[in-house]
Order: structure tokens, then C-alpha cells, then sequence
């Protein structure tokens, strides 16, 4: 509807009381146009002023694409921007809201501000009805022009009028007030209730419809009225103080004077104070909300002096409080539980107490034999390897929740470190153990090797080093930082009107794939190299000296728990009470069993038989002969020196053996003596003669084994005990029968003969040898002299 009132004909000055569009406020276009009424746009202040009352600062605009709304969004959009309330989306849409709706939806759109007609609006609800955007969350501003029981009328969708109310329930709807609501006489002596009266009387007797814009229609005649009125007293003023009487003013100039007093008017009208600014009415804005089926008067906004006044306990809000503006996000931290904390703590302590216990132990008895052989030194080191690990636990269950977050970026360093050095030092002194063992005894010149403690903790001190290195270089090139990681939102558990938005602390660096590489793979190298040593000696079957069987357990556990441990830990990232349990359970276990896999077999031979470990035992070392340089095959057999009757037997038996040598080398002299008298006759000799030779050889190699075994055993027994009382050795003429003598007499007989038979007996040449055999006369003391083993094992 478009109403004018032409004033002055000459400048087409106009005097609108219905023109509502926002185009016509373009004083460029229309300079001499005014309105009572106020514009559309002149909504927009209200609905900044509305915002600002509930502290929405983020909103978003639902257009109806036609120039008459977006005219008005425009013009929301510069009011927004200078309120500083964000526009978070901006939709249009022509025809099926629906796809706009849940953009806005998608874009977490709160507060919506509508511009849209009554035809387009019902489709709008039932879209947001379909999408679930409405009720205590949801706030949608409309223009309030729309007629009575709109959504009965222009109601055009799927959804049934129930669906459309529910919706529809809680909606502002903003537009100008038809009538002021102040009792108070205006400047045609009656208050606008008295004048609204009036008019329905008259339009009642004259049986036409009510219109809108009645006030301002009446108003405006007030306007003309006035200003007329005003332009002639200007007239006469001037025309009265002329001094040359004769005063006349052209169209031109009284345009200007009606333009001048028209945007000077300043009255009280049935629609409220009637005021121009730039030929825009200055007019009322009313808020009504949708409240069961109704439309209820919440308030309104004075554009004159800038105030909205809202009627006490009228607003009606779905919830317990008004809509947010967005989804409050709550940054949650996902933390170690503390509980779990403590469990583990508690834990990693008792661990921390057993190897103090074994430190302690260790310490106490370091003199003692069984404690001294397996070096107390590696011992104490693989403790305090032990313990270094222990307490990384403790770092590792440290986060953003307990410390600030430099103090956390600095734990990140610092935990690895004393990980990566326990690791180290624990096994590095194990597997430098071991080592020494099989330097020992995979000597294969058997000579004497002195290998001290001091050269055990340079080893371990390398392999420290090579860690440092590495973590040097790590810190200086590419150190750990404190980097958070969000997750999706989720929602509130305990129902409220936010969301959850997690995020974890991680350490981490741009390289970090490489680096754990690089530690992995040292690590790993050192317990393939461990392994290595646990297999080459295993057949050392001196428990207090040797380490590998339960060396070996634990690489193997220490191993399987680290790959499964890691591989657990990077699929459980995102859920730090699962890693951090894995992890600090994975460093317990191997922690833990790796010291009583040292420790406990010692405490257990302490306490039942201290001496089992240096006494009763057989050292029993077999050297391997699959390689092509043939290795020295020995054994060396350690018999009870307390038994001392066995030494007694076999002396018995030694002696009987000589007697019985004695009586064979006689008679063997004699057959050889008659053999050289009679050189013409063929060399014949009796069946019986070969059975007392074989008889011969047989006591003789069986008498050098026995010999052998006796001198041994008589070393290692006076070694240990003292010599031998002499009064247990059976002295007499048959024990010069090995002197050199004798055994030059002997071989000059015997070896002509018997040659390929006895040689290989004694270490020398094969009986399938091709090659002539040496002559033995040269050395009458030629006999076979059993292996010394020469091994000294120092600083256990």
C-alpha cells in the first residue's frame, strides 16, 4: 500500500502514512519524501537492541529471496557489524527452505533472524520442525506484520497444524506500533485510546474494515496541518519585518521552508512522538512473542531516545534460561584418572622397595662367594636400571591436569630419557656378564684371561654413551613438544545445553616416526646381541657365574611385552587411562621380572645351601666344532673333593694295574729276545703272544687314562684341601716303572709293533695315517701329558 499527501506540487514534496519499503529511504533517489510510518528497516535497530539485551553475540539471517527482504537484511547486516555481533551464516532461498534450514543447523545457528512472508513462513517452521530446530535451544526472530492465524491461512505443507504451533512456539516477532500505548492527550487533545474509540465508531457506522495504518494516517494529517501552519507564520515574520514592504517568496523557497519545518516536527501523536530524521518516521517497535497459539506483548523500543523496555514476567523461554547464542563448547581434558594413578603408583612403589631389598642384599653379602662370582658391581647397576624405570612411571602418568603446561613439555623430555637410560643400564650390565662369561670361556688357546670389573662398566659406559648421543642429538635437532589434539564434539551427559569437546596432551615432534626408529632399533640390536652371548654360553654350568638361562628368560618376556606394549599403546592413543596403564604395566612387568630372574635364584640358594654354587658342581664347557678351523674340543670334570675314597681306589687300582704292566713287559722282553736269537726262522708269533700284546695295550692305555685321572684329581684335591696324606699313597719298587729308563726300554720294543694301535692314543698321529710314523727314541720321555686349563676369573 502506497499512500501520499502532495504538499507542494512545484518539488514534489510527498507525505507517506503506509510505504513500509526500504527503497524509498534512498534520499539520492528521493530527496523530498517523508513517511509517519516507520520503514521496515527501522526493525533492524530494535532487533540489534534485542540481541544485545541477552547477550547474543552470534546469529544468522534465513532470507526470502525478494528485493523487499534482502533490502532489510542489508541493512541488519551493516546494524550487526556495528553492534559487533557475528553473522554466522548467511541463507536465501526461493522457494523450499528446507536445504537453508539445515545449513543453518549444520552450522551450529542459534538465534535466526527471518525475513520472509506468511505464505513461505509455515514451510519454514515445518522444516525446522522436521530437522528438530525449535524449543529450548532455538530462537527465531520474524517480522511481526504477518495477519492474524497466519499458519491457519497460508498453511501449504505436510505438516499438520499441531506440528507447525509446536514449532511455531517461543517465536519473536518484531514490527512498528500501530497505536501508542501511553493515556496520554496528544496534540489533538485525545489519548490514542480515546482516539481508537472514535475510529471505530465511525468505521463501525460506515461499515468498512479496520486498516493498519489508520494512526498514521491520521497522524500525518497532524504533520501537514503543523507544517503549513509553521511555513505562513515564517511568512509573516518575514513579511512583517521587511522594511521595504513588499515582500514576496517564489515556490521554490517555500518548498525549502516546508522541507526545513517538515524535519522539525516534533509532536505527540496517536501512534506515539511523531519525529523525522532524514524524512525516516521515528517511530515505536513492538515485540510479541508466540506463546500457546497467541501472539503476546513482550515490549518495545523507543527509536527517539534508544530504549527497549520489556514487560516484566511476559517473556516466556523454553528452558530454564534463554537459548545460547551457540553451542557452548566445553574444553574437557582427557586425563589420567586418578584412582588408576594411584594404583599403579603404589604399585611401581612395592617395585621400587623390592629392589631396594635386592640392592640391599646385594651390598650386605658382595664378600660372599656365590655374590662375589656373579660380579656385585653389574649387579648393583642392573638395580638402579631397574629402579630408573620404575620411576618413569611416575612422569608417564603426569599430564596438563597435575602440571602446568611448560612443566609438562619439560616432563616429556625427561621421561624419555630416564627410560631410554634404565633400559640401558639394566640390560647393558646384564648382557657385560655375559659377555665376560663367554670371553672366558670360548677362549680357545685356554689361556689365562683376566677380565675386571672396570673394563664391564667402560662397556656399559659405551653403550650409555651411544644413548646420549642419540638423545642429544634428538633434544638439540628436533626436541619433544607439548602439542593438544581435539576430538569431535560430544554431547553433555548430564543433559545440559553444551557440548563436550575433548582434547589430549600429546608429546611429539615433526620427526618423531624417525627418532623412535632409531632408538628402537639400538635397543633392539642390543638385546639380539644379548641374546647372542645367553645362547654361547649356556653350556657353563656354573650357576653363580653364569646368567644366560635367565638372561634369556627375560630378553624373551622383556621383548614379547615391549612389541605388544607398543603396538597396544599407539592403537589406545586417543584413550590415555588405556595407554598409560599398558605402558606403565608393560615397564612393572619387565621391570620386575627381569630383577628376580637375577636376583631371586640367589636368594634361594643363600638361604638353603650357601656352598651349592661353588661346591658340587661339575664345570663342563663343550666347545663347538661345526666351524672349518676344527676348535680344541676339552672338558674339563670336577669331581667331590670330600669323597676321599674314591681317590683311595683308584690308587688301589693304579697299583694293581703297574703290577700287571710289570709282568707283561717281562714277558714280552723275553718272546722279543728269543725272536732276535733266531733270525734265520720266519717271524711267527702265537696266537697267545698277540692276546698278552693286545692284553698289554689295552692295561696300558687303560693304566696312562687312570694315571691321568689320578694326577688331576690329586692337583685339584691339594689345590683345594691340602696335599694328600702321604700315608695314603702305596709307595714301593713298581713306581720307577715310568721312569725314562724304563719307557726308552719299552717304546723300542713296543712301538716297531704296535705303532699305529698306541699313537693316536696319546694325541699323535692318526692309525689311518698314510705317512711313516717319527721315531720315538729321540725322546725316552716322550709320554701323553693331559690339557691344563689355565682360567682366572678376577674381580668377581
Amino acid at each position: 500500500m502506497h499512500c501520499n499527501i502532495n504538499v507542494c506540487m512545484n518539488l514534489q514534496c510527498n507525505l507517506s502514512f503506509a510505504a513500509t519499503t526500504p527503497v524509498l529511504a534512498d534520499k539520492k533517489k528521493y530527496p523530498n519524501f517523508f513517511r509517519t510510518v516507520p520503514s521496515d528497516n527501522a526493525v533492524n535497530p530494535a532487533v540489534v537492541k534485542f540481541l544485545n539485551h541477552y547477550n547474543w553475540t552470534r546469529v544468522g539471517t534465513l532470507t526470502q529471496d525478494v528485493q523487499r527482504f534482502s533490502e532489510v537484511r542489508n541493512d541488519l547486516t551493516n546494524e550487526l557489524e556495528k553492534a559487533d555481533i557475528q553473522i554466522a551464516d548467511t541463507q536465501s532461498f526461493s522457494n523450499d527452505p528446507c536445504v537453508n534450514v539445515k545449513n543453518l543447523k549444520d552450522n551450529d545457528v542459534r538465534i535466526i533472524i527471518g525475513q520472509f512472508d506468511e505464505n513461505l513462513a509455515s514451510k519454514v517452521f515445518c522444516c525446522a520442525y522436521n530437522l528438530n530446530m525449535f524449543g529450548s535451544k532455538y530462537q527465531w526472530i520474524i517480522p511481526g506484520w504477518y495477519q492474524e492465524n497466519w499458519w491457519d491461512k497460508a498453511n501449504a505443507t505436510n505438516c499438520t497444524a499441531k506440528k507447525l504451533l509446536t514449532a511455531m512456539e517461543g517465536y519473536i516477532s518484531v514490527d512498528f506500533e500501530p497505536l501508542s500505548t501511553r493515556q496520554i492527550k496528544g496534540i489533538s487533545g485525545r489519548t490514542p485510546q480515546e482516539y481508537e474509540r472514535e475510529y471505530n465508531r465511525q468505521r463501525m457506522k460506515k461499515g468498512v474494515e479496520s486498516g493498519k495504518f489508520h494512526g498514521f494516517a491520521y497522524d500525518g494529517i497532524w504533520v501537514i496541518a503543523r507544517t503549513l501552519t509553521r511555513v505562513r507564520d515564517i511568512l509573516r515574520h518575514r513579511e512583517r519585518h521587511n522594511l521595504h514592504r513588499n515582500f514576496t517568496a517564489d515556490d521554490r523557497e517555500v518548498g525549502r521552508l516546508v522541507l526545513d519545518v517538515m524535519n522539525e516536527t516534533n509532536f505527540l501523536g496517536v501512534t506515539g512522538q511523531v519525529m523525522f530524521r532524514n524524512g525516516e518516521r521515528m517511530g515505536t517497535i513492538k515485540f510479541t512473542q508466540f506463546q500457546e497459539g497467541q501472539e503476546v506483548k513482550v515490549g518495545e523500543y523507543n527509536a527517539i531516545a534508544d530504549v527497549l523496555e520489556l514487560i516484566n514476567n511476559t517473556m516466556r523461554f523454553q528452558g530454564m534460561e534463554p537459548p545460547k547464542d551457540r553451542t557452548i563448547v566445553h574444553l574437557q581434558r582427557r586425563q589420567i584418572n586418578v584412582p588408576l594413578y594411584s594404583i599403579l603408583s603404589v604399585i611401581t612403589i612395592l617395585g621400587m622397595f623390592m629392589a631396594s631389598a635386592f640392592l640391599f642384599f646385594n651390598i650386605q653379602n658382595r664378600n660372599h662367594r656365590l655374590i662375589k662370582m656373579s660380579s656385585p658391581y653389574m649387579n648393583n647397576l642392573i638395580i638402579l636400571g631397574g629402579m630408573l624405570s620404575y620411576a618413569s612411571i611416575f612422569l608417564f602418568g603426569l599430564d596438563g591436569s597435575f602440571v602446568s603446561d611448560k612443566v609438562f613439555e619439560t616432563l616429556c623430555t625427561v621421561r624419555t630419557w630416564i627410560l631410554t637410560v634404565g633400559y640401558t643400564t639394566a640390560f647393558g650390565a646384564m648382557f657385560a656378564k655375559t659377555w665376560r662369561v663367554h670371553a672366558i670361556f670360548k677362549n680357545v688357546k685356554m689361556k689365562k684371561k683376566i677380565i675386571k670389573d672396570q673394563k664391564l662398566l667402560i662397556i656399559v659406559g659405551g653403550m650409555l654413551l651411544i644413548d646420549l648421543c642419540i638423545l642429544i642429538c634428538w633434544q638439540i635437532v628436533d626436541p619433544l613438544k607439548r602439542t593438544v589434539e581435539q576430538y569431535s564434539l560430544e554431547a553433555d551427559p548430564q543433559g545440559r545445553d553444551m557440548a563436550i569437546r575433548p582434547f589430549l596432551e600429546h608429546c611429539e615432534n615433526m620427526h618423531m616416526t624417525i627418532w623412535l626408529g632409531i632408538v628402537y632399533a639400538y635397543k633392539g640390536l642390543l638385546m639380539l646381541f644379548g641374546c647372542f652371548l645367553a645362547w654361547e654360553t649356556r653350556n657353563v654350568s656354573i650357576p653363580a657365574l653364569n646368567d644366560s638361562k635367565y638372561i634369556g628368560m627375560s630378553v624373551y618376556n622383556v621383548g614379547i611385552m615391549c612389541i605388544i606394549g607398543a603396538a597396544v599403546s599407539f592403537l589406545t592413543r586417543d584413550q590415555p587411562n588405556v595407554q598409560f596403564c599398558i605402558v606403565a604395566l608393560v615397564i612393572i612387568f619387565c621391570s620386575t621380572i627381569t630383577l628376580c630372574l637375577v636376583f631371586v635364584p640367589k636368594l634361594i640358594t643363600m638361604r638353603t645351601n650357601p656352598d651349592a654354587a661353588t661346591q658340587n658342581r661339575r664345570l663342563q664347557f663343550t666347545q663347538n666344532q661345526k666351524k672349518e678351523d676344527s676348535k680344541t674340543s676339552a672338558s674339563v670334570a670336577s669331581v667331590n673333593q670330600a669323597n676321599t675314597s674314591r681317590l683311595d681306589s683308584l690308587q688301589a687300582s693304579n697299583h694293581q694295574l703297574r703290577m700287571r704292566i710289570t709282568e707283561l713287559d717281562k714277558e714280552l722282553e723275553e718272546v722279543t729276545m728269543q725272536l732276535q736269537d733266531t733270525p734265520e726262522k720266519t717271524p711267527y708269533i702265537r696266537q697267545n703272544q698277540y692276546q698278552d700284546t693286545n692284553s698289554t695295550l689295552s692295561i696300558r692305555n687303560l693304566r696312562d687314562s687312570k694315571e691321568e685321572d689320578r694326577s688331576m684329581l690329586k692337583n685339584h684335591h691339594e689345590q683345594k684341601w691340602g696335599s694328600v696324606d702321604p700315608s695314603r699313597t702305596n709307595k714301593g719298587p713298581l713306581e720307577d716303572i715310568n721312569s725314562p729308563e724304563h719307557i726308552q726300554r719299552r717304546l723300542s720294543l713296543q712301538l716297531p709293533i704296535l705303532h699305529h694301535a698306541y699313537l693316536p692314543s696319546i694325541g699323535g698321529v692318526d692309525a689311518s695315517c698314510s705317512s711313516p710314523p717319527v721315531s720315538p727314541l729321540g725322546t725316552p720321555g716322550h709320554r701323553r701329558a693331559p690339557l691344563s686349563y689355565g682360567v682366572m676369573v678376577s674381580g668377581l
